[in-house]
């Protein structure tokens, strides 16, 4: 079995990856690190100043983390310098920040990084890339909606959506909400939405005269990417050193070149 460890572990996502690494019958749960000590589901969560005891005591095989940008640098760096694997589904990382977490991964130990583990928005992501050199001329916009405690804006996945289509069509000027008397150009529209609990809803949507063609995901509920993550995890142990995408282990082509 494969020995997994939770970061977050007693959060909202934190609770669900651990409840279904620990019913999953291929995965074994080591525990977790929160903010606070306790436990889940028979497992013990140490304190986050603690991490490095709990990866030499428990020793996981690999660490899964969804929790914030601030947290999950030390924690990435942390568990790389122990030789746990990782599986990173947290977003809203700097530019200075996705470096140093590529710098402590790389020759290190294997890792996947993805914005999104909805299987659907992976499939998403490619149906953008296909679609957006088909409809030249039509203007862009991306529309993304989550839950009112989501901190950073855009979402991490509708960033990968203006990267895969800068990937399909060249780089064009995005310009975040409209507000004023501009006339609108080749830009692409970027639009977040934030408010009760909604889970993640992403949505491309190509405007031309007469038709509007939309290409859309809607999460119901956290477990779509907590199953990713975990399907991630037994991917992930034994690879190579250094960054894999969720793509690889979907067996899809990367959906920004």
């Amino acid at each position: 079995m494969t020995r997994v460890a939770i970061a977050g572990a007693l959060g909202r996502m934190g609770t669900i990856l651990c409840r279904m690494a620990a019913e999953s019958g291929t995965l074994d749960l080591a525990g977790g690190i929160d903010v606070r000590a306790g436990t889940q589901f028979g497992a013990p969560v140490v304190a986050s100043g603690d991490l490095g005891s709990f990866l030499d005591q428990e020793r996981p095989d690999v660490l899964v983390d969804f929790t914030v940008a601030a947290a999950a640098v030390g924690t990435i760096r942390t568990a790389a310098e122990h030789g746990v694997a990782l599986v990173v589904g947290t977003t809203g990382f700097s530019a200075a920040q996705e470096a140093a977490n590529r710098e402590a991964i790389e020759g290190r130990v294997p890792a996947v990084i993805s914005s999104n583990y909805a299987i659907g928005v992976n499939v998403l992501w490619q149906l953008v890339r296909q679609a957006a050199p088909l409809l030249p001329g039509y203007d862009i916009e991306v529309i993304e909606a989550h839950h009112r405690y989501k901190k950073d804006a855009p979402s991490g996945t509708a960033k990968t959506i203006l990267a895969v289509l800068d990937g399909a069509i060249g780089a064009r000027e995005t310009k975040y909400g409209r507000e004023g008397m501009d006339e609108r150009g080749t830009e692409i529209g970027v639009h977040a939405v934030r408010g009760g609990d909604i889970v993640g809803d992403h949505e491309v949507l190509f405007a031309g005269n007469f038709e509007t063609v939309s290409l859309s995901h809607r999460a119901y509920d956290r477990a779509v990417f907590a199953t990713g993550a975990l399907r991630a995890a037994e991917w992930v142990v034994g690879r190579p050193p250094g960054v894999h995408t969720f793509a690889e282990v979907l067996g899809l082509p990367a959906p920004v070149s």
